[in-house]
């Protein structure tokens, strides 16, 4: 399975159709912490998913607004971390499909000169996205790099796969992607962003996005090339961090580009497909290229698929 392709500002494996035996479930090896513990307790309600905003871009299905009710649910504050990523790998000696495959895609400016020398593979119509032997959570830019001094930084090179893993292990799940908006919105209606609908009031940043002249040049404005730590940034009006950019997350889903209009109660997306739903945004997201940091923005990814700025948040049931 060493196709590649092109998605969004993310990069994906082929679909495979084979199911890999490290992705199945975890048998014994549960995470002793309290599923629940720091987690965000969401009382069920009613808001506005998708929207009909200009800047949307119509053939990712955003649209149309649709009034959906959910289920209370909890979600974590944060994206998970390295540290809490290592915690599951140690416990269970789980290994990513990205270390199975052997590769993951890493954005060009941040591979080394050393490890650039064994790269011989782009993605064609994307080509700031290089296949990098040995690129995984633990060396997210190549086998000479490592996250000693991001622990705090949310874990990446994860596929959908190994997100639910993870999930299994600490008695949680990933979020359906109406839970995820929902929680994104913060209680706002509407609005562009997690905040309101000015990217930086007052002119203060509120998210790790790209900044300057997309894919060569970033200024780093914003205080970061790549991850920020999961805390970084003011907090959302429910206390969710970095719902804008930082890092794609993962949901639950199967993607599906046309919805209808008709009210929806837990809605869990379509039964089968090919990829699945990514929110949020990333440190790549630039307006110039893929202005979907707004909080209806959606991309999507095979499920084993990994990349340098994909990672995940974990929801529970109420």
């Amino acid at each position: 399975m060493n196709g590649k392709k092109t998605c969004c500002c993310t990069a994906g494996r082929e679909v495979s159709g084979q199911p890999d035996s490290h992705s199945l479930p975890l048998q014994g090896k549960r995470s002793a912490k309290d599923p629940k513990e720091g987690m965000i307790y969401l009382p069920g309600g009613e808001f506005l998913m998708g929207t009909a905003d200009q800047e949307g871009f119509a053939q990712d299905g955003e649209g149309p607004v649709r009034s959906v009710r959910l289920d209370s649910f909890y979600i974590d504050p944060y994206a998970v971390s390295n540290a809490e990523f290592k915690a599951f790998v140690d416990a269970t000696g789980y290994r990513t499909e990205a270390e199975v495959f052997g590769w993951s895609f890493v954005f060009h400016l941040f591979v080394s000169a050393e490890t650039a020398k064994g790269v011989t593979q782009a993605v064609q119509q994307t080509p700031w996205w290089w296949v990098v032997n040995g690129a995984c959570w633990k060396h997210p830019e190549g086998p000479d790099s490592h996250i000693d001094d991001r622990m705090d930084h949310p874990v990446i090179h994860v596929s959908w796969n190994d997100a639910n893993a993870y999930c299994q292990w600490a008695g949680k799940r990933l979020p359906t992607e109406a839970e995820w908006e929902y929680a994104a919105r913060g209680g706002l209606v509407q609005k562009r962003y997690p905040w309101g609908d000015v990217l930086k009031p007052d002119g203060e940043h509120r998210c790790n996005i790209w900044q300057g002249k997309f894919p060569d040049k970033n200024n780093c404005s914003d205080g970061y090339a790549g991850t920020a730590p999961v805390h970084a940034f003011k907090p959302n009006g429910y206390g969710l961090y970095n719902v804008s950019g930082n890092v794609w997350e993962w949901c639950s889903d199967w993607f599906a580009a046309n919805h209808t209009a008709d009210p929806l109660v837990n809605p869990l997306g379509p039964a089968t497909g090919q990829e699945k739903v990514l929110r949020g945004g990333s440190y790549l997201c630039h307006k110039s290229y893929c202005n979907r940091y707004r909080v209806a923005a959606r991309s999507k990814n095979t499920p084993d698929s990994s990349t340098g700025n994909i990672g995940f948040r974990c929801a529970a049931d109420a």
